[in-house]
């Protein structure tokens, strides 16, 4: 009401400004008339009786907002207070953002979520403590075994690249580095650069993700232990998923020089192959069946230049329990592997070897894991002198990056030699470090 108010006030001032103003600007216009037209008349009094209305007009409202603000008064409200009528219209909607122009449209994303230049690093360092007592192993008491350095980046929508250096007491060696192409055509999933060839669980297994401080004896005595089968190579893959079961096969070529197959020349390659098979028994339990097979040149046994092979076979089990309800407090693994061994040596004599482990861990709070693992294993010249064992741990995780682990390590050997050990173990990282192989 006092915005009509003040603007029917403005026109009304304006009107009798008006008024006020034709007949001086006729006067002006005409100075020696005395009288004016009849057509000027007219509308002098056109505007008067426009200002008359527009003063009736005017009291009408002064006279209502004076009752209206009486009666306000009355009720105990105060002075009427009236917006302004330009703030009470809701605001406009947002103006819609340009569409894009067809280059725009055509333009792929960045490699890597925009981390075009920089991929993921991370640090792991792998700290041992021993005390006891083994008289076949020298090693410190102390040592900072290794040190994992990685390089993990989406290369582009086809392919990812995956680098890690170990640096150890014996110096620093490219431990893994290879490419994946993920959009080959027939579903094929291919790498090419150095890699852990994919025989059994253990051997693809980096030293923080182990779940103890050491490595099975079957994997030190047969599959090569800390190095490992690993070395230059392709491996293609194949993956059949359905709601039943998933398959993976892979074939894998590699140069023949790793610590467990070594060739005199560059024909002599080492062949790998696994076929592995995954099922889920019910929403919280799972199945993993493997079967591999390696076959390779042992060259360098007699150095006689005599072409001599080896062979590789192992069948792997995993099974794991995780109840979804309480998935961060409780969980149960049991996994076992049993490899198979046969080698040429020289004179034409050949020797085969059997070993295997089983291990158990139960994760019985949110940080806390307790295990325990079975050994034995013949010896890769000499299948008849067979070694054995046995180990307890538990492990405490104090952070997401760093683990905790204490073991106590069992081992009678061939030779009728006992040894008894306590390990310390401590992991710790910085950065972002990819999953590896499940």
């Amino acid at each position: 009401m006092m915005c009509s108010r003040w603007n029917a006030t403005a026109v009304a001032g304006l009107a009798m400004v008006f008024v006020s103003a034709v007949p001086s600007q006729a006067r002006q216009a005409n100075p020696g008339a005395s009288t004016m037209s009849p057509a000027v008349q007219q509308v002098i009094d056109q505007l008067a009786e426009m200002r008359a209305e527009f003063d009736a007009i005017r009291r009408q409202y002064d006279d209502r907002l004076l009752a209206l603000e009486q009666r306000l008064r009355q009720l105990g409200a105060g002075p009427a207070v009236i917006e302004d009528p330009a703030a009470q219209q809701p605001p406009l909607p947002p103006a819609e953002p340009p569409a894009p122009t067809p280059d725009q449209i055509a333009a792929p994303m960045p490699a890597g979520g925009g981390r075009v230049f920089n991929p993921d690093t991370s640090v792991i360092g792998n700290f041992l403590g021993t005390a006891g007592k083994n008289p076949f192993s020298d090693q410190p008491a102390l040592q900072l075994t290794e040190a994992e350095v990685a390089f993990q980046a989406v290369v582009d929508p086809y392919a990812k690249a995956d680098f890690f250096l170990a640096a150890g007491p014996d110096g620093l060696e490219v431990e893994e580095g290879f490419v994946t192409f993920t959009a080959l055509p027939g579903d094929l999933l291919v790498k090419a650069g150095k890699m852990r060839a994919q025989f059994g669980k253990v051997n693809t297994l980096h030293t923080h993700a182990m779940p103890t401080a050491d490595r099975p004896l079957v994997s030190e005595n047969l599959v090569g232990g800390e190095e490992g089968l690993s070395d230059s190579g392709v491996s293609v893959s194949h993956l059949i998923a359905n709601p039943l079961l998933f398959l993976e096969a892979t074939g894998e070529l590699y140069a023949g020089s790793s610590s467990v197959f070594q060739g005199a020349s560059r024909s002599r390659l080492t062949y790998v192959g696994r076929l592995r098979g995954y099922h889920d028994l019910s929403e919280d339990k799972n199945l993993d069946l493997g079967v591999s097979y390696a076959f390779g040149p042992t060259d360098s046994l007699a150095g006689d230049g005599v072409n001599r092979n080896k062979t590789l076979v192992g069948i792997d089990a995993t099974f794991r329990y995780r109840p979804l309800r309480r998935a961060i407090y409780s969980r149960f693994n049991l996994r076992s592997e049993l490899i198979w061994s046969r080698q040429d040596l020289p004179a034409d004599q050949r020797t085969t070897a059997f070993g295997f482990y089983g291990l158990g861990e139960w994760q019985f709070a949110q940080r806390w894991y307790l295990g325990g693992r079975v050994d034995r294993s013949g010896r890769p010249l000499d299948g008849t002198a067979v070694d054995q064992g046995g180990s307890v741990f538990v492990t405490f995780w104090p952070t997401e990056f760093s683990q905790i682990r204490s073991q106590y390590r069992r081992t009678q050997y061939s030779e009728g030699e006992a040894a008894n050990e306590l390990l310390f173990q401590l992991n710790f990282s910085i950065g972002a470090h990819g999953a590896h192989v499940f």
